[in-house]
């Protein structure tokens, strides 16, 4: 029975004992950072082969029904599995020069995917903690991995203060679920839960605070701006995808598996969320002059799209945040890596101003840039106009008119900062030429990024066909 269980966690043990292979490795074997980083992004595409292999599968739960391995919590972790490989692709080159290209780096890499992993097949509320806990032990290192740079060092301790408090306030919203529903599993609690009860609702609200900070929704977003900033940027481009794509799962299946008769309860929660992070993530992000911080300020407005489409309660509106979420993904794989590439005598640029007259040295780099500018502005006929859509029609087919003239406006406002980029590429006064000499990875990133947003609208539907097989109502 055990051993059955065994093959549908597969991925979760192999990449448990690479881990603790390659830290082996990487401290008796002295100068194995390229070892260990290359053999990290293998360990990545093996389990992505044998995740894949599990979309087809049946639901399955294992060990006493706290952990589901289905076509939901599958396909998601080919999601961050996927952006973890081009993550680590794209930065190797940036490690190297700004130094701290150590074995340490990819192990804690594979140790938070291994969290988040965990946390998106989790049905129960332990199993998810635990996940969350791993997931966010190995970010706080990462956020401070640059011990040289004081920036770095503070978005660690920012993160970890925070991020603690955050833990703190889910662990005490679990234990109220647990001491008013009489369980901690998913199903368990949908069945026991009778009638509403005030300790309940209070419990629900604490765990939405406690995954709302992790995807840096207002007004738990406070980290976010001081982290991306800080934080190196390979971490940051980190930091603005895998983890939002776990705590959006997390979200779904924590609101929709045990509290979907509660929808009342919580319904309103997030539509707040959405709504505040939307119009606050697009005003403040227009007098920010650090590219990163103003991605930080982006990311938190997209997050709020996304629980625009959790917010609608049916599987057509979950359907349309996993659309959002995987384009989401792929424009900031674009953008941040057009920001790797502004290289220029082994330092690296990230102010507003460093794009000046970008176009007359680098036609191609800018290109790139205006493609994912315009995608995260939402322009057609690109990849981000199509996600934008699909969140706007599921809104306004349940009649939440409001939320649809909200995410409309915002767009308007974000359209701004993102135009006044391009701007600045296409027409201010140039500056000195940035090297050309990239590493492969980061050019494969590039590229294959650029292309899914620019010939997306050729075949969108195969997205949503992938997607429409998800059914958790």
């Amino acid at each position: 029975m055990i051993i059955n269980n065994i093959n549908f966690i597969f991925s979760e043990i192999f990449l448990s004992v690479t881990i603790m292979l390659l830290l082996i490795f990487g401290v008796f074997k002295k100068n194995s950072s390229n070892y260990v980083y290359n053999l990290s992004i293998i360990a990545l595409i093996i389990i992505f082969v044998f995740n894949y292999n599990l979309l087809n599968l049946e639901e399955k739960l294992i060990f006493n029904n706290s952990y589901k391995v289905d076509y939901f919590s599958s396909l998601m972790k080919l999601l961050i599995i996927i952006s973890g490989i081009f993550v680590m692709m794209s930065s190797s080159n940036y490690l190297k020069t700004i130094q701290i290209f150590k074995i340490e780096y990819p192990i804690l890499l594979l140790s938070s995917i291994l969290g988040m992993m965990i946390m998106i097949s989790s049905n129960d509320l332990i199993v998810f903690y635990m996940g969350l806990e791993l997931q966010s032990l190995a970010l706080y290192v990462l956020a401070s991995f640059n011990r040289n740079n004081k920036l770095s060092s503070e978005s660690g301790l920012k993160y970890f203060v925070l991020s603690a408090l955050s833990s703190g306030l889910l662990l005490y919203g679990c234990s109220l679920i647990y001491g008013f529903s009489g369980s901690t599993n998913y199903d368990q609690i949908s069945i026991n839960i009778i009638e509403v009860q005030y300790g309940l609702t209070l419990g629900i609200v604490f765990i939405i605070v406690g995954l709302a900070f992790k995807i840096s929704a207002v007004p738990f977003h406070m980290w976010a701006p001081d982290v991306y900033q800080g934080s190196p940027t390979s971490v940051t481009i980190f930091f603005a995808i895998l983890p939002k794509i776990a705590a959006l799962t997390v979200f779904i299946k924590f609101l929709y598996v045990p509290f979907i008769n509660l929808i009342d309860q919580w319904q309103i929660i997030i539509i707040f969320l959405s709504i505040a992070s939307m119009v606050f993530g697009s005003v403040a992000a227009i007098g920010q002059r650090n590219l990163k911080r103003l991605m930080a300020y982006s990311s938190i407005s997209h997050m709020g799209f996304a629980l625009a489409g959790v917010s609608v309660g049916t599987n057509e509106g979950i359907q349309s945040a996993i659309v959002y979420i995987s384009i989401y993904l792929i424009m900031n794989l674009a953008f941040f890596s057009c920001l790797l590439m502004l290289k220029r005598s082994d330092k690296y640029f990230e102010e507003l101003d460093d794009l000046s007259g970008l176009s007359k040295n680098h036609p191609l780099l800018s290109l790139s840039f205006l493609i994912s500018l315009f995608s995260l502005a939402g322009i057609p006929p690109l990849a981000g106009f199509f996600a934008k859509f699909y969140i706007f029609l599921e809104v306004i087919n349940n009649e939440m008119y409001y939320l649809a003239i909200i995410g409309l406006l915002s767009t308007v406002i974000a359209a701004f900062y993102y135009l006044r980029i391009i701007k600045i590429i296409y027409f201010d006064k140039e500056k000195d030429i940035y090297d050309s000499n990239q590493n492969t990875g980061l050019k494969l990133s590039l590229f294959f990024s650029t292309i899914i947003i620019l010939l997306y609208f050729i075949y969108p539907s195969v997205l949503l066909d992938i997607v429409s097989k998800i059914l958790i109502i």
